[in-house]
């Protein structure tokens, strides 16, 4: 399932509302040098509390405050510069303003300057700088700092890579509602890591952090409903969970959604809206919606059947490694469709996906070695080819294997090894299969 969030950039832009009313008095406290009613005045002009709202005089207030020491001006100030409100952006000038605030023990600065650190904005880049920092205000009980050094221990960026540390400081920061921590800490109860593995464990804190709008939560959380881990098998809560993903455009869960409309799991089925959903999923670049949209549009279903449009979406997963993809591109090849007809075009990309365990192209695989499409022919080869997609249920490549067997081409001639591939195949309706048992 994913697990992999970027680490965030996430700034506290608003630390506290205007307290003071903006008044001619505030005004001449500011005039008198007073650095708290700066600050007020600051945030009126910041927030357009009693007065235009002006970033402008909201960074003249906030830097003569800042220049007697007051850490929230200094914290604020450096937003101001971070994002270009009222003065000219620069964040080696944000940075400096953090700083000033984060020795003073403002957290949120703390929190601004390990951000501005793990990116190298204003400053030189240094993880290890980053989680000094992240720490500082993580230890204050800043729930953002905390998820971020989960994050670090998670991945070792700047510390020692520690599953266990990560879940701690995930942990502090979903205790106190931070939804990406609660999924990060679902995360690390699915795969076990830091922590007992438990999937009712995983279950609870992403229907935490999902029910706060995580789409990846919630992507997870349809997962565990669709495999019943953790949770009581439902096809129709995962649909649910899948949509809300999907309607915040998570192509993951777009791509789920379009399976379960396909198939009709927890949805009524609807080719229509499975093309609709893979469409989505596809236009982001996820592969196995590029493959099964071009599977619809090759077969006509719930979109106007064309093999230009099944094409356009094949190629692109097929050079993303996607097997069905890669199958399926192999097919056009090897039959000639809106491509010029070349087995061996039809062999590279069959092969991809036969080693891949891809069982249909592995069945047409054995098909090219035995008729010496665009391969040496070769019935060891072609046995080989068979036997994998056989092994995998492929009623075709039983039948063909039984058939070697038969003849012993490529294989040590037996009856007996080509009835019981016969038979195999035979119980799953293939007429060749049938046919050769009578004859044997």
């Amino acid at each position: 399932m994913n697990k992999t969030l970027f680490f965030g950039i996430i700034f506290m832009i608003a630390l506290f509302t205007c307290q003071a009313q903006y008044s001619p008095e505030l005004v001449k406290r500011a005039n008198e040098g007073d650095a708290a009613a700066q600050y007020e005045l600051a945030l009126c002009y910041d927030e357009g509390t009693g007065v235009e709202q002006s970033y402008t005089e909201a960074a003249k207030w906030y830097r003569l405050s800042a220049d007697q020491g007051n850490a929230v001006a200094q914290q604020n100030l450096g937003l101001l510069y971070h994002f270009g409100y009222g003065v000219e952006q620069s964040d080696t000038e944000a940075a400096k303003w953090f700083r000033l605030a984060a020795e003073q023990g403002n957290k949120e600065a703390q929190h601004n300057l390990g951000v501005f650190y793990h990116f190298g904005y204003g400053v030189e880049q240094s993880y290890a700088e980053s989680v000094k920092w992240l720490k500082k205000s993580a230890e204050q009980g800043y729930s953002n700092s905390q998820h971020l050094l989960g994050i670090a221990y998670r991945d070792g960026e700047g510390v020692e890579q520690s599953y266990t540390e990560s879940a701690k400081w995930f942990r502090l920061a979903a205790d106190q509602n931070d939804n990406a921590a609660q999924f990060f800490l679902g995360t690390l109860y699915e795969e076990g890591e830091g922590v007992e593995q438990s999937y009712t464990e995983a279950a609870k804190w992403y229907r935490l952090s999902a029910d706060q709008g995580n789409a990846v939560a919630q992507q997870n959380l349809g997962l565990l409903y669709h495999f019943g881990y953790g949770v009581e098998q439902s096809d129709t809560e995962a649909a649910k969970w899948f949509r809300l993903a999907a309607e915040q455009g998570n192509k993951e869960a777009q791509h789920n959604l379009g399976v379960f409309y396909r198939f009709g799991d927890g949805v009524d089925q609807s080719y229509v809206e499975a093309a609709q959903w893979y469409r989505l999923a596809a236009e982001q670049g996820d592969a196995d919606a590029q493959a099964e949209l071009g599977y619809l549009y090759m077969e006509g279903l719930g979109v106007k059947q064309s093999y230009t449009e099944a094409l356009k979406w094949i190629r692109p997963a097929a050079e993303q490694g996607n097997a069905f993809g890669q199958r399926l591109l192999g097919l056009f090849y090897f039959l000639g469709n809106v491509v010029e007809q070349s087995y061996t075009e039809a062999e590279k990309w069959l092969r991809l996906a036969a080693e891949q365990g891809e069982s249909t192209a592995q069945m047409v695989m054995g098909n090219l070695y035995e008729y010496n499409k665009g391969v040496k022919q070769s019935y060891t080869e072609a046995a080989k080819w068979y036997r994998l997609a056989a092994e995998q249920g492929d009623p075709d490549a039983q039948f063909h294997l039984g058939r070697l067997y038969a003849n012993g081409q490529g294989v040590p001639k037996s009856f007996v090894e080509a009835a019981k591939w016969y038979r195999i195949a035979a119980e799953q309706g293939q007429e060749e299969a049938i046919d050769a048992l009578k004859k044997l």
